[in-house]
């Protein structure tokens, strides 16, 4: 089933560019809207699979992108998956989209349209239920914590920390490392270790575990 998408960008040229890219990954691109009445206007009519919107938008450029995905989200649930595309790394407006806790939402850097497969698959996961963080987020995150530095996870633990927050499986991560499963579970159970997490089999619920034990106290 090809996935129907509603891309929200106040640029033209970027709006354009990554429609075009989308269609080419075989996506339905139903509609391309510049600011967030638009978007939650075709949400509501058109009612896609997931709705791709970048955080600043008019009239204040602010956040009014990740207040009409909060506003999609209150109106039809996990039914419309919401990924924001966002030009810098803005670690709180990612823990304000993921904190309901319903799964189906994404916060990736635009970067990440010059890898169309990655984006591709980012989308996919995000219409299944899944959840999708971009690593250097959670780097920052991780990094803003100073009981629990980045420097306490290994090369190899950081590198399956950022693909556990992609929402990645056990296999996933062991195929794009290059490890045996057996081995990249043994890295999670490393990195639960340090921050000082309990496992949970869900991919979605160890996204939002890492994200919540980062966030910290306030």
């Amino acid at each position: 089933m090809t996935l129907r998408l509603v891309l929200a960008d106040d640029s033209v040229l970027v709006r354009q560019g990554v429609a075009r890219l989308l269609i080419d990954a075989g996506f339905d691109v139903v509609a391309q809207v510049g600011d967030a009445d638009a978007l939650l206007q075709s949400a509501r009519e058109l009612l896609p699979d997931v709705v791709i919107v970048d955080i600043r938008m008019p009239p204040t450029h602010t956040d009014e992108g990740l207040r009409a995905a909060q506003a999609i989200r209150q109106e039809h649930g996990t039914t419309v998956g919401i990924l924001v595309l966002s030009q810098h790394v803005e670690p709180s407006f990612a823990l304000r989209l993921m904190s309901d806790g319903a799964g189906g939402v994404g916060y990736l850097l635009k970067d990440r349209v010059s890898d169309l497969d990655d984006l591709a698959d980012a989308i996919r996961r995000i219409a299944k239920g899944g959840s999708v963080i971009d690593p250097a987020v959670v780097a920052v995150l991780v990094g803003r914590r100073s009981r629990v530095p980045l420097d306490d996870l290994t090369e190899r633990e950081r590198a399956v920390l950022a693909l556990m927050a992609e929402g990645r499986s056990n296999q996933a991560i062991g195929d794009r490392l290059g490890m045996a499963r057996k081995t990249v579970e043994a890295h999670i159970a490393n990195i639960f270790s340090k921050l000082e997490l309990e496992p949970a089999a869900d991919d979605h619920r160890r996204v939002l575990a890492v994200l919540a034990h980062l966030r910290g106290p306030g």
